[in-house]
């Protein structure tokens, strides 16, 4: 019961209606209430994403400052059961920052080969007494820029201001992250605005399109720094199959049916072993509650409100949920090994998450499993008796077990050789670097 309760919730959340209504339900509070628009952004030093999203920052308030209120927050990612693997994350962080900031164009790491994590505590303090200036989102910009580009001097140089104590930074901290909490998110490198939330400069794109839509943007056309990166995260695949590619190991994706993010990846990543003349290995894992990881409300919410975004993006049927956990993701991975035995597991991976995401169909009864059967062409009474079988659980704990050694626990993961993408909006990334592995020159990028 309490499984159906919160998909028919979640369900509700996604209803385009119901988004129209809390949008519109936010600004007529605003408006009754006297209230400037305000965007708050939670930053943190030692976060690259944080860095990466701050470069942009500038051009953004530029354009409308005029009519939004930009705070910045100095904050700090919430920790426990927010942040399952703090180590694997921090580590992976830095490697999909560094090949991020390539591709962008952005200064990272050029003038030293580490932060300069010498000077984190005393930066932090200076940065918190200086939050309450009316110039601290330059200055905060400035200090991400100096500590992320390994400028020790540059940091030594802007600490020659006074700044506060360890004491009242850490009350500061701690008061920023009770309000990212209580306006509910969980992690830094994100921005607030009217009850939404963006996270990474993957989504500023987002929040511009709001402002856009509200017409608060003092200019016509967009900032070239944002043109940009539009045009860097290109998802373009080549025309014809590198020669090279034949040499290449086959691309592996790991997988969870409960994930939305999964099941969204799915068609780029079928385009992108097929553009390529990969083999695509799809590596079916348990969700992450039934893995003993934990997964708080807030962030739950956060990550159907955003798999919404980016399914609309990319034109994947998506916002009727029958969240699977449980018996369903249990009878789906029984399902696959099955599927993959008869040469239908592609088909049965895009049919069960088009069910489960987009059409509310319970995958933990036979109904619901009969109809995704049917859509696949798999023969019921085949499936139904291997569904019974035990076999799935070695195969789900060895894609498990290979996902940790590569340093991850989520999923989609995406790994081809040594390289290792966390996230569908890394497709673009994982096209472009699959592209370089080629080194031949071959197949036209359209």
């Amino acid at each position: 019961m309490k499984r159906k309760l919160r998909s028919l919730y979640l369900t509700f959340l996604l209803d385009e209606r119901c988004i129209k209504m809390r949008r519109m339900m936010s600004d007529l509070g605003r408006r009754l209430t006297l209230k400037k628009r305000v965007v708050s952004i939670f930053l943190q030093l030692d976060d690259p994403y944080s860095y990466l999203l701050s470069h942009y920052l500038e051009p953004v308030m530029q354009r409308y400052q005029h009519k939004v209120q930009f705070r910045v927050y100095l904050c700090q990612a919430l920790a426990g059961e927010f942040m399952p693997q703090p180590g694997m994350l921090a580590e992976y962080s830095m490697q999909d920052s560094k090949l991020l900031a390539k591709e962008f164009g952005v200064p990272f790491l050029d003038l030293g080969d580490t932060p300069a994590v010498e000077f984190r505590r005393p930066l932090l303090d200076f940065l918190a007494g200086e939050q309450e200036e009316d110039d601290f989102p330059e200055t905060i910009i400035k200090a991400l820029s100096l500590y992320w580009r390994g400028d020790a001097e540059g940091v030594a140089r802007l600490l020659g201001r006074p700044g506060g104590g360890s004491d009242e930074t850490n009350v500061l901290v701690g008061k920023n992250q009770l309000l990212l909490r209580k306006l509910g998110h969980y992690n830094c490198a994100t921005m607030h605005y009217a009850g939404e939330w963006y996270w990474g400069v993957d989504r500023l794109l987002y929040l511009t399109q709001m402002l856009d839509r509200q017409k608060l943007n003092r200019y016509k056309e967009p900032a070239p720094e944002l043109a940009s990166l539009v045009e860097a995260m290109k998802f373009t695949l080549p025309a014809t199959a590198p020669a090279a590619a034949k040499e290449l190991p086959p691309l592996e994706m790991f997988h969870s049916f409960r994930s939305p993010y999964s099941y969204i990846a799915l068609r780029n990543a079928y385009a992108t072993a097929q553009a390529f003349g990969l083999r695509l290995e799809v590596r079916p894992i348990l969700p992450m509650v039934m893995r003993g990881l934990s997964l708080p409300r807030s962030k739950l919410l956060y990550i159907v409100k955003d798999a919404n975004r980016e399914a609309k993006r990319r034109k994947v049927p998506f916002g009727k949920i029958a969240d699977p956990v449980g018996d369903g993701a249990e009878r789906c991975l029984a399902a696959f090994c099955y599927a993959k035995s008869e040469n239908r597991h592609y088909d049965f991976l895009l049919q069960a998450g088009k069910a489960i995401f987009a059409e509310a169909i319970d995958v933990s009864t036979d109904e619901g499993m009969q109809i995704v059967a049917e859509r696949t062409g798999l023969f019921w009474p085949d499936l139904e008796e291997a569904m019974k079988g035990e076999e799935w659980r070695d195969v789900a704990r060895q894609n498990r077990e290979i996902l940790t050694e590569v340093g991850q626990w989520g999923v989609p993961v995406f790994k081809i050789g040594d390289q290792v993408f966390w996230g569908q909006d890394r497709d673009w990334l994982l096209a472009r670097k699959i592209e370089d592995l080629c080194h031949s020159g071959e197949g036209i990028m359209v």
